[in-house]
């Protein structure tokens, strides 16, 4: 069983694979915070913008199996000619909450039959399913990383207990600092200064921007 909040077609806005034509899959639940309010002053991750709480978003609902939800998710994707050839390689991002308290070897493989590749952002504190095409981890404070290697870290920046310092090492392909968002105005314009700031002097680093939010799309 499976309990996704929502599934939407749309592009990727953020990280290596950014503006990239991609069906998400945000799954409910998180091992860093509950998703209430009430817990996010002592939560681990305290800066997160998303719901992942329930099935109710667009989309979402519980599925029996991954052959049902690959389904599911497989109709999202537009079919681009009249011969129901699809173009574009098909590409879908499971994400959250945490998508790998719920994401396994069995769901992979069936948005693999449906020709897929299949993206995961994780905030890299539990060890993932084989098959995985698109790796990205953003760590969220002074959790211990078991994912120190992939495709991309994507940082969220800054942040007191995760300084870039402590990742310059690690095994990812890409290395991306993403400003704050959750904060008022003023701290958030100064969280772009900051990260472009840090880029600049430490190019290691690449910039990442929440292109959706700027462009005004989901």
């Amino acid at each position: 069983m499976y309990s996704v909040k929502e599934a939407f077609y749309t592009l990727q806005g953020e990280g290596g694979q950014a503006g990239r034509a991609s069906v998400f899959c945000r799954f409910t639940g998180c091992n860093l915070w509950s998703g209430r309010e009430r817990d996010r002053a002592t939560a681990a991750c305290t800066f997160c913008d998303t719901d992942f709480l329930g099935t109710d978003g667009q989309n979402g609902g519980r599925f029996r199996d991954a052959d049902a939800l690959a389904d599911h998710l497989t109709a999202l994707w537009p079919v681009q000619d009249g011969a129901g050839k699809k173009v574009a390689t098909p590409y879908v991002v499971f994400t959250g909450g945490e998508p790998l308290l719920q994401l396994d070897e069995a769901l992979i493989a069936a948005m693999h039959r449906h020709g897929f590749e299949v993206a995961v952002e994780t905030n890299g504190t539990i060890a993932p399913p084989p098959g995985i095409d698109w790796l990205c981890v953003s760590p969220k404070g002074a959790t211990e990383l078991v994912v120190t290697g992939g495709d991309e870290i994507k940082l969220v920046y800054p942040q007191q207990d995760a300084p870039p310092e402590r990742f310059q090492t690690f095994g990812f392909n890409h290395f991306f600092l993403q400003p704050m968002d959750s904060a008022p105005l003023g701290r958030r314009e100064s969280h772009i200064g900051a990260t472009v700031a840090y880029c600049l002097a430490h190019p290691q680093w690449r910039l990442s921007l929440q292109t959706h939010k700027i462009a005004g799309f989901d």
